[in-house]
């Protein structure tokens, strides 16, 4: 039985294309993680060998984001205190991350992106960054609108499943 078969509604035609309509846009979500996945550790790696990829996304968010409480940053990247953790004194011991006191709660501090870190980061990134545009550059404008439009409504919650609030 194929992955259709098992999820497909068996209340008609019209619901069993879309079902497999669906299916197919299932197998290239898993096949762009996929690729997402190794160009996560490619890049980890590409700033430093023992950077693991879950490493590499915290120190990205940082890059992009700014100076950010460890808490905060857990709950943004939906992973657990404990590993932004561990995560953090391997990147601080790596000199891409240091902590810097919060002037509005002295018992807190900040994690700050080194000048070196935000550097690998983007060196990493400018190889993707243009392939990417490369690509997108063959497409007609209309159509990367549309994939841009498209990749809003599936990461926006609720959206995706037609409600609008």
């Amino acid at each position: 039985m194929s992955n259709v078969e098992r999820v497909v509604a068996p209340d008609g035609a019209a619901t069993r294309a879309n079902d497999e309509a669906i299916a197919s846009v299932e197998e290239q979500f898993t096949l762009l993680f996929n690729r997402v996945s190794v160009g996560m550790r490619e890049r980890a790696a590409g700033v430093h060998p023992d950077l693991q990829p879950v490493g590499f996304k915290i120190l990205y968010s940082l890059v992009r984001s700014g100076p950010t409480h460890s808490g905060s940053l857990a709950e943004k990247l939906s992973t657990d205190k404990s590993v932004v953790s561990r995560q953090v004194r391997i990147l601080e011991d790596l000199g891409f991350v240091e902590r810097r006191v919060d002037p509005a709660d002295r018992r807190a501090s900040y994690l700050v992106a080194t000048v070196a870190a935000i550097e690998k980061v983007n060196e990493v990134r400018a190889s993707d960054q243009q392939l990417l545009y490369s690509n997108l550059r063959t497409w007609d404008r209309g159509d990367v609108e549309q994939l841009a439009a498209l990749l809003s409504r599936v990461n926006t919650p609720g959206r995706a499943r037609g409600r609008t609030r």
